[in-house]
């Protein structure tokens, strides 16, 4: 969430217990390079252990509606990219359209 700049850490920490609650998993706020340094990357295998999360574009559009490109990285032949519209309506944040941009 290293580029979400309009968030404060409260509002990060919102998001990962979210993850959290919802799949049962650890999360963390790390980029790549950080979870290579911790050593969740093996550069041999090219994987990783867990998944990456990223959100590279955001548009605000009017009317509570978020355009986001965003993808998920496992490994070189296990990622996908989607571009996302959402809503938000009655207390929350509604998914309005998916569609995957690319996947390896």
């Amino acid at each position: 969430m290293s580029n979400f700049e309009e968030l404060n850490n409260e509002q990060k920490r919102e998001i990962l217990n979210f993850f959290k609650e919802k799949y049962k998993v650890i999360t963390m706020d790390a980029t790549f390079g950080e979870l290579e340094e911790k050593g969740y990357y093996n550069p041999i295998t090219m994987t990783l252990d867990g998944v990456l999360l990223r959100i590279e574009k955001v548009d605000f559009k009017f009317n509570h509606t978020i355009l986001f490109e965003g993808s998920k990285f496992r490994s070189g032949k296990g990622a996908i990219g989607v571009e996302c519209i959402v809503h938000y309506k009655d207390g929350e944040w509604q998914i309005k359209e998916s569609k995957e941009i690319w996947i390896s």
